[in-house]
């Protein structure tokens, strides 16, 4: 393979395994949110933030770390032939498949940057009692969504380096 694909690959795996690491605790701070909105519900004094803000962190958590399962093969496959296969064939069957998940991702990340630009607009805000902006976790989605597409890239180039019998 070539130098700059090399470098492509380590660079991008380790960009999401970096950020898939900070989205980790990401689940700490949810449970950190939640408790304090138990204890506020306990004294009678409910703060309003509280299931908002739970629900954009679970996003940031759950799609921040999409790249990060990607990156370490942990995510859910239906793997009652592929687990089968020499690992040569899973790897074309991966390149042919890789296509329609970049599609997919390509789909996804056009939408959430038209979304985020109208949220940029237009200011927008949700409609709850406490009315968060919703830029800031549109840009999470946004950039949560580029950074599957570039593991994604990473992936086909590790499967290509497979197939030609090659190691990055």
């Amino acid at each position: 393979m070539p130098d700059w694909a090399r470098s492509y690959v380590k660079f991008v795996e380790a960009l999401n395994f970096r950020i898939g690491r900070f989205a980790m605790y990401l689940l700490f701070v949810m449970m950190a949110i939640l408790i304090w909105s138990s204890i506020t519900k306990i004294i009678r004094v409910p703060a309003i933030w509280t299931l908002e803000m739970a629900q954009f962190t679970l996003v940031a958590y759950y799609l921040l770390g999409a790249p990060y399962t990607f990156l370490l093969n942990t995510n859910v496959r239906m793997d009652l032939v592929y687990a089968r296969l020499r690992p040569r064939t899973q790897a074309w069957w991966d390149v042919f498949t890789v296509f329609a998940l970049l599609f997919y991702l390509g789909v996804m990340l056009y939408g959430a940057i038209g979304s985020t630009a109208y949220s940029f607009e237009t200011w927008e805000r949700n409609p709850t009692g406490w009315r968060p902006y919703l830029w800031p976790i549109k840009v999470v989605i946004c950039v949560s969504f580029f950074l599957m597409i570039l593991q994604a890239i990473a992936h086909l180039i590790r499967d290509v380096a497979v197939i030609r019998g090659e190691e990055i």
